[in-house]
């Protein structure tokens, strides 16, 4: 439900627009004078502002100026006895939606606030499609005929309409936000938002912040009101990826959203109600971590509600050949290149490699042969040469001591050890590109030049 501030010393008027905006379905909230408003404007955030233009001691331009201060995304309607073209140029000038003189209809006072708040949706949603991706959404990016993911796909239509928090579980590079979104897409949430965001990702003091939001003031750098992403998912789906990262401190306040569907704000006062659909992901063994107390049972129990299993790509290697195509298939026409043919002998590669970042490591690799596609064939030694490690015929796979009398693929070999080592680097430094840089002894700047030269991508300076 959408929430309006209604501030104005005229009793009567306050009371018409209150009724009038409560009847339209909307959350009101009225008080008498600036300094109220502004109270009020720290304690919670607001859609849609109405305020007088003159009232004594903080007169409505001081309100529309706290208003954009605290929360920018507030759309701000003025009303006054007393326009000029003046008054009407300067409160629009500061951030002022519209500029309406008492008398006024009711007719048009209900249409300006729709488009208001049509308005407030619309860059609400803006921001969404910026931060999601709609092409990623539905199952045609879930690609697999195997048993182990047909019963995935199976388990997914069935639940989708389900209010039940999900806690899909697989290692990294299997797919589970795609999951996530197929659930989303496939349920009667699917108009309203699907919020992803990434618990590892983020330290524990902006996480918060990030999941609950945060009010004025609340600490150093809060310089304006934020709605968290609870908020902003209201209605929809909130997708908690690699949620086994968490602190205590975080699952405690994630154990309370479950059971309550209800939040404060870092720094607010007030409990924010919102109805929301959990879906969670992890590659750690929460139940271990449960026996060994880094997670807590209660927040697990209440996150595996119906739980998803996603295999592992060396467990379902059949699949290998139908994702090679649709990663073709979509690279190509993002490049506007004619797709590569796999050779049947670089197909026999790709099927029998491990690929321990399975179907992302897969999509990578995909994504660099078409990059460096030059019209002919890829051969088995072409894949050889873009996996992340050196692949060898040896049983062992490492770096030969002796040259074998066949030869060997000795810029294949350096690239796959040069890959492999600053993906070490980085997954022990999680991610961190200057402690990983420190590791191999390399300045920032020809650490970045490996990452472009091998398409790594992710991570923070």
């Amino acid at each position: 439900m959408e929430k309006i501030l209604v501030v104005d010393d005229e009793q009567s008027l306050r009371e018409v627009l209150s009724i009038m905006l409560n009847r339209a379905g909307y959350a009101v909230t009225s008080v008498s004078g600036g300094e109220e408003a502004i109270e009020q404007l720290q304690k919670e955030i607001f859609d849609l502002v109405i305020t007088d233009l003159r009232m004594p001691k903080v007169d409505g331009m001081e309100v529309l100026r706290a208003v954009k201060s605290a929360s920018p995304e507030t759309v701000v309607l003025i009303l006054t006895a007393f326009a000029t073209a003046d008054s009407a140029v300067d409160a629009m000038k500061q951030g002022a939606y519209d500029y309406l003189t008492k008398p006024f209809q009711v007719d048009e006072v209900q249409l300006i606030v729709r488009n208001a708040l049509e308005k407030r949706r619309l860059t609400t949603e803006n921001i969404l499609l910026k931060r999601e991706m709609a092409s990623q959404s539905s199952f045609a990016q879930l690609v697999g005929k195997s048993e182990s993911m047909q019963k995935v796909f199976d388990v997914v239509k069935k639940i989708a309409d389900s209010r039940g928090n999900v806690l899909i579980c697989g290692e990294s590079g299997t797919g589970k936000e795609l999951v996530a979104r197929a659930i989303h897409y496939n349920s009667a949430r699917s108009a309203l938002p699907f919020v992803a965001v990434n618990c590892s990702a983020v330290p524990e003091t902006l996480l918060e912040s990030e999941l609950f939001g945060h009010m004025k003031g609340s600490f150093s750098g809060a310089i304006a009101n934020k709605a968290g992403l609870f908020e902003i998912a209201d209605g929809g789906t909130i997708f908690l990826d690699e949620v086994g990262d968490t602190t205590p401190t975080i699952q405690v306040k994630l154990l309370r959203v479950i059971q309550e569907r209800e939040f404060r704000r870092v720094g607010g006062t007030q409990d924010i109600k919102v109805d929301v659909r959990i879906v969670a992901a992890t590659n750690k063994d929460l139940e271990k971590a449960v026996a060994d107390g880094s997670f807590r049972e209660d927040l697990y129990y209440r996150l595996d509600v119906i739980p998803i299993r996603l295999p592992p790509l060396r467990m379902r290697s059949g699949d290998i050949p139908l994702l090679v195509t649709h990663f073709l298939t979509r690279f190509s026409k993002e490049s506007g290149k004619p797709a590569p043919i796999i050779s049947p002998e670089a197909m026999q590669v790709l099927v029998g490699h491990e690929w321990r970042g399975n179907v992302r490591e897969l999509e990578n690799l995909i994504e660099r042969v078409v990059a460096f596609s030059t019209g002919g064939p890829v051969t088995d030694a072409d894949i050889r040469g873009w996996f992340h490690r050196a692949v060898s015929p040896q049983p062992q796979g490492g770096i030969p001591t002796d040259l074998p009398e066949d030869g060997v693929d000795l810029e294949g070999m350096i690239n796959g050890l040069e890959k492999d080592l600053l993906l070490k680097a980085l997954e022990r430094t999680k991610w961190v590109k200057k402690k990983a840089a420190r590791l191999l002894r390399l300045n920032t700047r020809s650490f970045r030049y490996r990452l472009e030269k091998y398409a790594i991508k992710g991570g923070r300076d």
